[in-house]
């Protein structure tokens, strides 16, 4: 059996390689670069038989470096290992069991040899098995409007850089702390002067332009976000992602290439995908979501408690945070049952370790029922609508000073009486 160990640190290699000695494992080639091992899967004959992975490498980083043996048909077997949290580590086992490769587990670094001669174990003895199949792609896409923006008029707007971004708060609950801002964008029409996104978005989805549009806005977005960090505001900013940028595989390397050009850490973006992501193909899904990951690039699943999404589901992608749709929040004052559905999605983002936010809060009602159901971000016109970047620091000041001290954060002893039923 010919092993090869790939890690960027060259003591954890030897001390991986000393335990695999110690474990009766010979032929073992090493490599601290992904690129360099590349060789070794070129052509129909593969001669490694095992593989040990590390996730966070330099140039080629793990996800990649899976996504080439699925594409060389690798039919050994693929262990990975990380100093990364275990929801990303269990991302990547799924990203690499859907691209059809033998994966016999994962493990956490520093490696336990008691888990380590299991799987070595399971490597030299067990029978090949079926990876679980990848889920098949969706056609989802929103209606065109028919008496909306014809498809050549969107493209001017595009190439002409009418799109503008908006910005609406995100407070902590906790404290009051504005913590961050939604993106939110809107169309500075020549003649129509400033237009609501569901009048495009739809028609930028049906022509295939939304992608275009998800990139100016993520770019002029972290740009503020810079602008806002050399005032000494380190806010995280989130931003609606559409299907198809998360269906381009190339796409978590143009995330990472616009925040190297601002110069900011990851975790000052927040990517808020749909609930219905789980219905595209899961190969590359995991590959770009678990790539963006890797970078401390937050993940929120917005619209949450509408679509129905499994826990199962949930637990397959590195999710920071769950966010509860705004129609369930603002009609959940008037309605028992959505007020369950609320609580019930808020004690899912509790039970997977992740944070709780929600948006469409419009009175202090709303706020005072999550604030008692444990969720932990606020969102929505209580707090303010989308406003510009130059109005931002005004706002934020009056809040600080203001309205957002004086609230009562622990919220009313009993919820149910803050709404009606």
């Amino acid at each position: 059996m010919i092993t090869l160990l790939l890690d960027d640190e060259p003591f954890q290699l030897k001390l991986l390689e000393a335990q695999l000695r110690t474990l009766g494992v010979g032929n073992i080639i090493r490599h601290e670069r992904a690129r360099d091992a590349l060789p070794l899967f070129d052509g129909d004959q593969h001669v490694v038989d095992l593989i040990f992975c590390d996730l966070q490498m330099p140039d080629m980083d793990g996800v990649e470096f899976v996504r080439h043996l699925a594409r060389n048909h690798y039919s050994g077997d693929l262990i990975l290992f990380s100093g990364e949290n275990e929801r990303i580590l269990a991302s990547v086992e799924c990203l690499a069991q859907a691209h059809g490769l033998r994966v016999l587990g994962a493990l956490k670094k520093p490696v336990s040899m008691e888990r380590l001669k299991e799987l070595i174990d399971l490597s030299l003895s067990s029978p090949e098995s079926t990876p679980p199949a990848a889920r098949g792609q969706s056609a989802y896409s929103l209606p065109v409007l028919e008496s909306a923006y014809a498809t050549e008029e969107l493209e001017a707007a595009i190439s002409g850089k009418q799109f503008v971004n908006h910005y609406q708060p995100r407070v902590e609950m906790a404290t009051g702390r504005v913590i961050g801002a939604e993106t939110l964008v809107r169309w500075e029409h020549p003649q129509d002067g400033l237009v609501m996104p569901d009048r495009f978005i739809p028609n930028l989805e049906y022509y295939g332009l939304i992608d275009d549009l998800t990139r100016i806005v993520l770019s002029d977005a972290l740009e503020q976000t810079r602008v806002w960090r050399k005032l000494g505001w380190n806010l995280q900013i989130s931003i609606n992602m559409s299907t198809e940028s998360l269906s381009a595989i190339r796409f978590a390397d143009f995330v990472i290439g616009e925040l190297g050009k601002v110069d900011i850490p990851g975790s000052s973006l927040l990517l808020e995908v749909p609930a219905n992501i789980f219905e595209q193909d899961q190969r590359g899904l995991l590959d770009i979501l678990t790539r963006l990951r890797l970078r401390q690039i937050g993940l929120s699943i917005h619209d949450f408690g509408i679509a129905e999404v499994s826990l199962a589901e949930l637990q397959t992608i590195p999710v920071d945070e769950l966010k509860v749709d705004r129609t369930l929040v603002r009609d959940a004052r008037d309605d028992a049952s959505l007020r369950l559905r609320v609580r019930n999605s808020l004690g899912t983002a509790k039970q997977l370790g992740v944070t709780a936010a929600a948006e469409g809060v419009e009175t202090r009602a709303d706020w005072d029922f999550l604030a008692a159901s444990d969720c932990d971000i606020a969102q929505g016109y209580f707090i303010a609508r989308p406003m510009p970047a130059a109005d931002f620091p005004g706002w934020a000041a009056e809040w600080e000073a203001g309205q957002g001290r004086e609230l009562d954060l622990a919220g009313p002893s009993d919820p149910e009486s803050q709404t009606s039923t």
